[in-house]
C-alpha cells in the first residue's frame, strides 16, 4: 500500500461532520492527600485548559490529517458559546454550520486529572432533541455541495434526530456521497442506508440487545452480519478495544487485532478512528485496509493523557512500520 500517496490524498479532502460539539475542560493537578471529608482524594490544581470536544475533536483530527472539515452542530449563546466559538476560530475551523440559540446549553465535560490519570469526570450538558429542526436542516444540507464524506457524530446530546439523520443520509445518497456513523445507543437504529456504521463493543450490545462472548470472533460476524443487513449499511466498522477492530463488509468479515501499545488514556480514540476511517472512506479505499490504519491511530492517541488530535506524522511513520 502506498501510504505517502493515501496521506497526500487527505489534503485535498473536504468533510462534514455533523453532530453534538462540546468543550472539553480539563483541571490538571496534583494529589499528595486524602480528603479528611470523605475517602476522596484532594486535588491541588496547578492548571486549567479548554479544548473542543466531542464531533468537534473529530474536526481537530481531520484538520491534523490535512482534510479540510467543516462542523455542522447547535450550541448555546452565552459565555460558553462564546468560548466554544473562539476555541474553534484559534483552531482555523469553520462556524459556517454552527447554529447557536438561546434554548439550550453549550455541553462541557470537566475532566480532573492527576498522577497521570482521571480522577474525575463531571458533566454539564442538555440531552433534550434540539427544538431548531428545519433551520439546523437547512443549513446542514446547503453545506453538503462538494463534500468528499460525511460523518454524522452522535454523543446522545440531542442534535441528531431521527427526522435530521434520515434526511441527511438521503441527501447524501442522492448525491453519491458516502457516509459514516459513530453511534450511541438512543438512535442506534435510526442510521439506515448509511455507508459504514461504526459502534464500538458496549454500543452493538445495547443498541441489538443482545449478549455475545467478545473473545468469540464467529459470534461478532453474526451480530455485524445481522446488524449491516438491518441498516442496510455497506459495513460495519466494529472497535473491540483491547481487542482490535473488525470490519463486515459485503464483501468480506475481518478482524485485525489491536497494536501493542502503552495505553495511558482512551478517551478521543474513537474520535480518531472515524476521523482516520472517513478519509479512508472518501480516498476509495478497501475496508480491510481502512479497519487496519484507523485501528493503529485509535492506538497511539491512547497513549496520551486527554482528548487529543492524531498526529498525522506518526500515523504514517507507524504504517509504513507496522502495515505491509
Amino acid at each position: 500500500m502506498d501510504f505517502n500517496t493515501l496521506f497526500q490524498g487527505f489534503n485535498d479532502k473536504k468533510v462534514l461532520i455533523v453532530g453534538d460539539a462540546m468543550i472539553d475542560a480539563y483541571m490538571w493537578g496534583d494529589v499528595n492527600r486524602m480528603s479528611p471529608e470523605a475517602p476522596v482524594p484532594v486535588v491541588e490544581v496547578k492548571k486549567h485548559e479548554n479544548r473542543l470536544g466531542g464531533a468537534a475533536n473529530v474536526a481537530l483530527n481531520l484538520k491534523a490529517l490535512g482534510a479540510n472539515p467543516i462542523l455542522c452542530s447547535v450550541i448555546g449563546v452565552g459565555e460558553r458559546g462564546v468560548l466554544f466559538e473562539k476555541l474553534m476560530k484559534e483552531s482555523n475551523l469553520s462556524t459556517e454550520g454552527i447554529l447557536s440559540t438561546n434554548k439550550r446549553k453549550t455541553t462541557i465535560k470537566t475532566r480532573v486529572i492527576a498522577e497521570n490519570k482521571h480522577q474525575l469526570r463531571i458533566d454539564e450538558e442538555e440531552t433534550s432533541p434540539i427544538e431548531q429542526v428545519e433551520e439546523f436542516l437547512k443549513l446542514t444540507i446547503s453545506l453538503i455541495n462538494d463534500i468528499d464524506v460525511i460523518i454524522l457524530q452522535d454523543y446522545n446530546k440531542g442534535v441528531l434526530t431521527p427526522e435530521i439523520i434520515e434526511r441527511v443520509i438521503d441527501s447524501a445518497n442522492k448525491k453519491g456521497i458516502p457516509t459514516i456513523v459513530d453511534p450511541k445507543k438512543l438512535n442506534f437504529n435510526s442510521y439506515k442506508n448509511c455507508t459504514i456504521f461504526k459502534p464500538n463493543l458496549a454500543e452493538i450490545k445495547a443498541g441489538m440487545k443482545v449478549d455475545f462472548d467478545a473473545n468469540n470472533i464467529a459470534e461478532i460476524e453474526k451480530a455485524t452480519s445481522e446488524l449491516r443487513k438491518k441498516l442496510s449499511a455497506k459495513g460495519i466498522l466494529l472497535t473491540l478495544s483491547e481487542r482490535g477492530i473488525c470490519i463486515n463488509s459485503e464483501k468480506e468479515f475481518k478482524h485485525t487485532p489491536a497494536f501493542k501499545r502503552n495505553i495511558i488514556d482512551v478517551s478521543g480514540a474513537g474520535d480518531t478512528v472515524i476521523s482516520v476511517a472517513s478519509l479512508c472512506l472518501a480516498s476509495n479505499m478497501d475496508y480491510t485496509d481502512l479497519s487496519v490504519l484507523s485501528n493503529l491511530a485509535g492506538g497511539i492517541v491512547c497513549e496520551e493523557v486527554g482528548v487529543v488530535p492524531i498526529n498525522k506524522e506518526k500515523l504514517l511513520t507507524q504504517a509504513l512500520k507496522h502495515i505491509s
